[in-house]
């Protein structure tokens, strides 16, 4: 069993840092060409003409989408839904890397709206930071994070890039539960939830059966991890939903090209909901990033776990939320890497 939920196998061939889309260069040379065959045979007003359409979509991908966040609520139906878990809402911060252009304004943007739409629990699925001088501002997003059944965080490859002993010492100063290859058990409404995390698959160490280990009885089982493609041995190890971020959703997108670029550990699941053999997949487009978006604004995500019959329906907006039910979050004693306090 371990050697099929076990994620150190994949990391043994270094994938390239990022992978640009074939289609997009193609379609970039094809434009280039014809725009050059327009601006000989069209003269100096179609030339212009394409220049300022080229300096139009440049300015609005760097500094006109890149500050439009959005709030994103999901409904997630599941046939096996534990009844006591029918409604919880958990809201989702991904990839604020604190540092970059309008992160911090995004990043307080998006507080303010997961905080008025009040979920019941709280996830952090990594890159925190860009910057290691970013990393003494943290405290002035984390101090605004609360929810009932807690906040939750998983690292990402910028967080150990840029100083995640830190970063773990600020997260447990506030009361944020950092999982690396360990959970935690939730109770709501006589059901059991258990919230698992793993490491970062970039550079560091994730092991779901570490994760798992000494688990107690539990109805559902939900895995927080920065980089997505671990899904497959995810789905493997029986977890029913698995939250991330990591690729931006590729930054640049455009109906029939996708995304132009994905991240190393990103390339099988770019954004959006997903089926991955039993289990549902969500990747967030996240809130930061580098500041260059078109056709894919960054976001932050508010998800309610729903029971269906048919789990093969799209997802659906949701237009109300329940309201939250008292519920309590337990601790379990799991093996696991901690990271010690700075200073």
């Amino acid at each position: 069993m371990a050697s099929i939920i076990s994620s150190s196998q994949s990391k043994t061939k270094p994938q390239p840092r990022l992978r640009y889309s074939p289609r997009w260069i193609g379609a970039g040379l094809a434009g280039s060409v014809l725009a050059g065959v327009a601006g000989v045979y069209g003269g100096p007003i179609v030339a212009a003409a394409l220049a300022g359409a080229s300096a139009v979509g440049a300015g609005y991908a760097l500094a006109v989408e890149p500050r439009r966040l959005q709030l994103r609520e999901h409904d997630l139906p599941f046939a096996d839904l534990p009844a006591g878990l029918e409604g919880l809402t958990i809201g989702q911060l991904s990839d604020l890397h604190l540092g970059h252009r309008y992160s911090f304004t995004n990043a307080h943007r998006a507080i303010e709206y997961l905080l008025a739409a009040q979920p019941e629990l709280i996830v952090l699925t990594g890159d925190l930071v860009q910057t290691r001088a970013a990393i003494a501002r943290l405290p002035e997003v984390l101090s605004r994070l609360h929810a009932p059944l807690g906040v939750y965080a998983v690292p990402g490859n910028h967080d150990y890039w840029e100083g995640m002993p830190h970063i773990a010492a600020l997260l447990r100063e506030h009361g944020i539960h950092l999982l690396v290859n360990r959970h935690r058990l939730i109770e709501r409404n006589g059901a059991r939830l258990l919230l698992a995390g793993v490491d970062d698959h970039w550079d560091g160490n994730p092991d779901l059966v570490l994760a798992l280990g000494g688990a107690p009885a539990h109805d559902f089982r939900v895995l927080l991890a920065h980089c997505p493609d671990i899904a497959d041995e995810a789905a493997a190890a029986g977890f029913h939903l698995q939250l991330s971020g990591h690729t931006h959703g590729g930054h640049v997108r455009a109906p029939g090209l996708g995304p132009l670029c994905l991240p190393r550990h990103g390339w099988r699941y770019d954004m959006g909901h997903f089926r991955v053999g039993a289990m549902r997949l969500f990747v967030t487009r996240g809130v930061g990033g580098l500041p260059l978006r078109f056709g894919c604004p960054p976001e932050v995500s508010l998800l309610r776990l729903r029971r269906a019959g048919d789990e093969t329906g799209a997802e659906q907006s949701a237009t109300s939320r329940a309201p939250a039910d008292r519920a309590t979050a337990v601790a379990t004693p799991t093996p696991s890497v901690e990271y010690p306090a700075i200073g």
